[in-house]
């Protein structure tokens, strides 16, 4: 038992190291990413040298951004939909399938719409967005959650049924509200939706962190809590653990961290599913490895994705959602498969 754990805490220790090499790895060649090729000579003067010519500007007020806010958002949508799955104990939950991220999307189009085209950069905004994407994201949670009762309990399938028809209902009274728009907003709010890490500002930087910085450390210390939901109701009552009042709180920390990350990432489908059966696979169900392993992870791959999506279509950007979806549907169809 003690050589196993032993093992299996080196094993955790290597996969993080791993996964920090290649996200610095990535982190370097997303600088030198995009329209504009800046040589690492040149990256390492706008650093720690002198500036050659305007390229400490373009690395720190529009790239720097960029790559962080793709690390958090990566982070917080993947923690988000690792704490779904084991709350629900469904191996397809995740916040952009289930409709949460699409009650999101509708919240802030929604705000757009009444407030006016400067909505989506507004200083103030830039703060306001998340409340409104998480007021979204609880309306979408609590009408799955609801619907998906019955005879007391909610069962897998009918979760994730209930949770596509949610999805399907937001995005069309988002797009009904897009097609009032005026042709400039509605191309702004099209692109944003698609899964675009538009917000290229230190201040979209600063109220995503604040969100994530609360919620992940709140995810991470509700581990214990984790481990027990996945071994049934039965068992975790048995264990005293309060059944509802525990998936409340997880639901709202997950919730929590979707609206964040939609309000300034869009809608990015299918990342919440795919970094946490990665991590389970590598680590195992053990939360206080698995969730670590599972931010660090989706924190790469939204990375990665941005990263593809500059050079694919350039000079032309691919929005990073449709990347990810590129990659996420086909997974989800074998899992779809796979599930009994």
């Amino acid at each position: 038992m003690s050589a196993s754990h032993s093992k299996n805490t080196k094993k955790f220790i290597l996969l993080m190291i791993g996964l920090f090499i290649l996200l610095l790895i990535m982190f370097v060649i997303s600088i030198n990413t995009g329209f504009m090729k800046i040589p690492l000579s040149e990256v390492w003067s706008a650093f720690f040298g002198q500036d050659v010519g305007d390229q400490r500007l373009t690395i720190f007020e529009f790239r720097l951004p960029r790559i962080i806010l793709s690390m958090l958002i990566g982070a917080g949508i993947a923690v988000a939909g690792g704490i779904l799955q084991s709350i629900t104990r469904n191996p397809l939950a995740d916040p952009g399938i289930i409709g949460i991220n699409a009650g999101a999307s509708f919240a802030v189009v929604l705000y757009t719409f009444l407030s006016g085209s400067a909505t989506l950069t507004g200083t103030l905004s830039i703060f306001v967005m998340p409340f409104t994407a998480l007021a979204g994201a609880f309306v979408a949670a609590i009408l799955i959650y609801t619907i998906s009762i019955k005879k007391g309990k909610v069962t897998p399938i009918r979760l994730i049924l209930v949770g596509i028809g949610i999805n399907a209902a937001f995005a069309s009274g988002t797009l009904v509200l897009q097609m009032k728009m005026d042709p400039q907003d509605f191309t702004k709010t099209l692109t944003w939706i698609s899964g675009s890490i538009w917000a290229t500002n230190w201040n979209f930087v600063l109220s995503t962190f604040i969100w994530l910085i609360i919620l992940i450390p709140l995810a991470f210390f509700k581990a214990r809590q984790l481990n027990v939901l996945t071994l049934g109701d039965s068992i975790a009552a048995g264990l005293g653990i309060h059944l509802e009042k525990e998936r409340l709180k997880l639901l709202t920390i997950a919730v929590g961290l979707a609206g964040a990350c939609v309000s300034v990432g869009g809608g990015i489908t299918f990342l919440g599913l795919i970094a946490p059966h990665i991590a389970r696979r590598l680590i195992g169900p053990l939360h206080e490895r698995f969730l670590p392993l599972t931010a660090l992870l989706g924190a790469c791959i939204l990375l990665i994705a941005d990263t593809l999506g500059r050079v694919v279509m350039t000079p032309m950007e691919l929005p990073v959602g449709i990347v990810i979806s590129i990659i996420g549907a086909p997974y989800f169809i074998y899992l779809l498969m796979r599930t009994k």
